[in-house]
């Protein structure tokens, strides 16, 4: 299974745990692994048509999907994802 690094303030939709394990092929399939074992987590990273919210970054092994193949990225159980949400603030 795939490592799925939890960011601080998602801790609170997956049982406060940093991270979680999901098995699948494609970013797509671990999320929705993540997503079905934890449903209140869905909403915090995904919009109400199904994509991952604009805010909501996802890295394989420190690679951006947005530059590789996005959600359709292949992933191995080797591999560690990590969810890092946009924050905005400061002046």
């Amino acid at each position: 299974m795939a490592k799925v690094l939890i960011p601080t303030p998602l801790r609170q939709y997956v049982d406060k745990k940093d991270v979680v394990e999901a098995s699948g092929a494609s970013v797509a399939e671990v999320l929705t692994g993540v997503v079905t074992a934890h449903p209140s987590l869905k909403k915090q990273i995904y919009s109400d048509e199904g994509k991952l919210r604009s805010f909501v970054n996802v890295y394989v092994n420190d690679e951006d999907i947005r530059y590789l193949d996005k959600e359709k990225t292949a992933v191995t159980d080797a591999d560690t994802l990590s969810i890092v949400p946009s924050i905005a603030g400061g002046r």
